[in-house]
Parts: C-alpha cells; sequence; structure tokens
C-alpha cells in the first residue's frame, strides 16, 4: 500500500485526553477516533490490527475443535429474567425498551441466548461434547470509561461456552480453551499468565484470568516468576487427549499466579523470594466453569444413556478482541512509538524512498515494492514527498516490525538498508535479495 493512497491520519501533537501509551500511540498513529465516551471508530490501520487478532482467535478455536456462529447485539431482556440475572447485573447493562413496549437489552454477554439456542435443538448426550463461540461487539456502560479501548463501553469480543454431559467433560473442556488462548496470545506476541481468579457477576466455582504484564494494568497480581519461561512454540496439541491437556494445563497453573481478590498471603510465601514477584497486569480474557447455573434455571437438559434428563455442565470463554490492541501496545513501546509483534502487525514491513522523485531511487522503490508482493508481504511504502526525517518518525510511531530504506548512497552499490524496529539492528541487503530475505523471516518461503 502507498502511504500517498492510504488513510492514516497521523497526529504530531498527543490529545489531552489520552492518558496511558496505548491511547496516545493509538490516536497518534490514526488507528481509532472517538466517536463518543469509550466509543471509538476504528480507521484503517487499527482495523488490520483488530482483523488480524481476530484471525489468530479463529485459528486457534477452530483448532482446539469450537465452532463459530454469530450472535446478534441486542438481546431480548425476556431470557435474562428467565435466568435471574436481568436485575443483578447491574447499571453497566444498557437496557432498551423497542417500539413494541418489549425489554431488550444491549448484550453485555451472551450466557442467557447460547443456552436458549442449545436447548431448542439438543436433547440427546450423543451430540455432546459441544462448544459454540462467536466474536461480536458488545457494550456495557462503564461509569467512568477511560484509557481508549482499554476500558471502553463499546469493545469487540470472543465468547464461547462449552456444553457438556459431567464434569469431567466440562473440564475437559475448560482445560481446551485454556490451551487455545495461551497460544494465541503466544502468537500474537504477549506473555499472558493464567491467574486464578474471581468469577464477579458470569458465576462459578472454577475461574482463570490471563493477565499481560504493564505497568498501566488496573490489576493487582501475584506470581511465580518461573512462569513466564513457559512456551508453547510449535508443539502441536492433542486436543482429543484429555490427559495431555490435562498435563499441559497443569504445568500452566502450579506456579503460584493470582490475581487481588484470590491472593494468598501463606501460599505466596511458600515460593522462594527469588521467584516472588508483584506487579501491575492487564486482563485480555477470562475462562469460567459454571456448572449447571443456567441450565438449571433455564432447563437445559439432555437425556443420557440411562434415559434419565440430566442438566448440562457448562463454562464460558472470552477474550478481548479490542482489548488485546492495546495490551499489545502497551507491552510492546518505547518513546518513538509502537513496536508490533510479526504475528499482528498491520503491514509486514515499511518501504521508504529517501529521494522521492528522482528517477533512479523511484525505479529501485518501485522493483522492490512488486517483489515483496509478489512473495506475499504486506508493505507500507512512503512515497510522500517529505524530508527523511518526518518519514523515520512516521515509521517509528507506527512501529512496523521491519524497515527498508532506499537512497542514492546505498544504491552506488546496489544495497538497501534493514532495519529492526524491536532491536534497532541495522544491515545492508541488496535490492535482489531483501524480498527474499523478509519472506523467510516471516515463514512464506
Amino acid at each position: 500500500m502507498r502511504l500517498t493512497k492510504y488513510f492514516i491520519p497521523v497526529l504530531k501533537e498527543t490529545p489531552s485526553e489520552a492518558q496511558i501509551v496505548s491511547h496516545r500511540y493509538m490516536l497518534r498513529a490514526g488507528m481509532i477516533k472517538q466517536s463518543s465516551a469509550g466509543i471509538y471508530s476504528w480507521l484503517p490501520l487499527g482495523f488490520k490490527v483488530l482483523q488480524k487478532i481476530e484471525k489468530i482467535v479463529h485459528e486457534e478455536q477452530m483448532a482446539a475443535g469450537h465452532i463459530p456462529m454469530l450472535m446478534p447485539t441486542l438481546q431480548s431482556a425476556d431470557l435474562w429474567k428467565e435466568s435471574g440475572r436481568y436485575e443483578d447485573y447491574g447499571e453497566e447493562m444498557l437496557r432498551i425498551t423497542d417500539r413494541h413496549g418489549r425489554d431488550m437489552l444491549y448484550g453485555p454477554t451472551n450466557e442467557e441466548l447460547i443456552t436458549d439456542i442449545f436447548r431448542s435443538h439438543v436433547t440427546s448426550y450423543k451430540d455432546l461434547p459441544l462448544t459454540l463461540y462467536h466474536i461480536q461487539w458488545k457494550f456495557r456502560d462503564e461509569i467512568r470509561p477511560r484509557f481508549g479501548v482499554m476500558r471502553g463501553r463499546e469493545f469487540y469480543m470472543k465468547d464461547g461456552y462449552n456444553f457438556d454431559l459431567d464434569y469431567e467433560g466440562a473440564m475437559h473442556s475448560y482445560n481446551r480453551h485454556m490451551i487455545s488462548y495461551l497460544r494465541s496470545f503466544e502468537r500474537m506476541g504477549l506473555k499472558a499468565i493464567p491467574m486464578r481468579a474471581d468469577s464477579g457477576p458470569i458465576g462459578g466455582d472454577d475461574t482463570h484470568e490471563f493477565l499481560v504484564l504493564a505497568e498501566t494494568g488496573e490489576s493487582e497480581v501475584f506470581y511465580d516468576n518461573r512462569i513466564l519461561d513457559l512456551a508453547f512454540g510449535n508443539k502441536e496439541v492433542n486436543y482429543e487427549q484429555r490427559s495431555e491437556c490435562a498435563g499441559l494445563v497443569e504445568n500452566w497453573t502450579k506456579p503460584y499466579a493470582r490475581t487481588k481478590e484470590t491472593h494468598d498471603e501463606t501460599l505466596f510465601n511458600m515460593v522462594s523470594e527469588e521467584h516472588r514477584k508483584e506487579s501491575r497486569a492487564i486482563e485480555v480474557g477470562q475462562i469460567f466453569y459454571f456448572g449447571t447455573k443456567y441450565s438449571d434455571s433455564m432447563n437445559a437438559k439432555v437425556q443420557n444413556d440411562k434415559g434419565e434428563n440430566v442438566s448440562v455442565h457448562m463454562g464460558s470463554h472470552g477474550i478481548g478482541v479490542s482489548r488485546l490492541v492495546g495490551a499489545i501496545i502497551e507491552a510492546n513501546h518505547d518513546e518513538k512509538g509502537i513496536i508490533w509483534p510479526e504475528g499482528v502487525t498491520p503491514f509486514h514491513c515499511g518501504l521508504i524512498n529517501l529521494r522521492q522523485g528522482d528517477d533512479e531511487t523511484d525505479l529501485a522503490c518501485e522493483k522492490i515494492y512488486t517483489s515483496l508482493k509478489l512473495v506475499g508481504l504486506d508493505v507500507l511504502y512512503d512515497d510522500r514527498t517529505e524530508r527523511a526525517g518526518g518519514k523515520f518518525a512516521t515509521m517509528d510511531l507506527l512501529g512496523l516490525p521491519w524497515r527498508i530504506t532506499v537512497g542514492p548512497r546505498g544504491l552506488k552499490n546496489n544495497v538497501v538498508e534493514l532495519v529492526s524496529r524491536r532491536t534497532g539492528v541495522s544491515e545492508e541487503v541488496s535490492i535482489d535479495q531483501v524480498s527474499k530475505r523478509l519472506a523467510v523471516i516471516y515463514g512464506l518461503v
């Protein structure tokens, strides 16, 4: 994409309302624009990142055997009254009355709606286990929305729901979700720690939050820092094997890691002093097992192998897709701007023409631009007639992982400069080899 043909309304000054790094950089990089308090339009650059994150979530959910669908943003209040949560949920729920006087609401979550779908179509244990999920916009009327997309009123969220015959089956679903979430965050370049947490208004006995360490995080957390050494890498997981999944989950949950609400000072002090850490963190996901809480109240039952009607065991699982954009920036930035992990970057690389209008430089840039696209790389070509300093500042702010700089000095030797945004390491690469070099880095060859 040529920058002269793209829409990135970059700001030189930081808007006064931006209090944290991610909010400042998302506004300055032209990723979002506030529509009203806690509600944002996602401009092209921000939308590209949002789609990258959504794609990773979909891929890992389906790899775990979960089935995508889509539920509406508006829900009937009748289902929430049936479950008993309509009055209990509080003022964060945006309640609406339609023209016929029917009570409606803008969904903050979907336990009731998915339970109604399930009970309408599933009656036998033979159809279990079943996990359905969707990615949809949600709304919670925060009393004081702040921090940009980190604490907005409207947000994009993946929520999934499992239905199992018994506790053992439901805990296998719980484990599948934990693994799929950890793999998703790892692909996004994040180290998200699963922490024992409080279930809040969702309910249930078992729940883990996934938190990314950051100074601006709203959560106070306590953990054994050895958990930071764990990683999946390219390891494949057999989600059908209960013992394998349980073993992986045990590895990730054995080290002490809890939020303030569930923190146990006695247990924490049993961790060796050099490994005990206290920090702030950002919540990016949560999984719940709540047994028959909703299936009992909403009569979601199946017939078991003995012909008995039994309530199904359920769990729900959420990832804050739009919140992740902010969390990734909070964990990946410097004083110049964003530093995108390669898994979620809006463009694979940036191409800077240092002498726009010079025939030789323009020709070299066109050659590189075409070769990058031919190997499947998404490139942002700064073809503006701006000074070099302005172009470098823009690229640093946007935070693309790699920058290719083309100028007269390098062209004398038929080379360009390739720079890593994360490390700052620079090297000279021949014009004919730069696209192949980046294609190898991104695993495209």
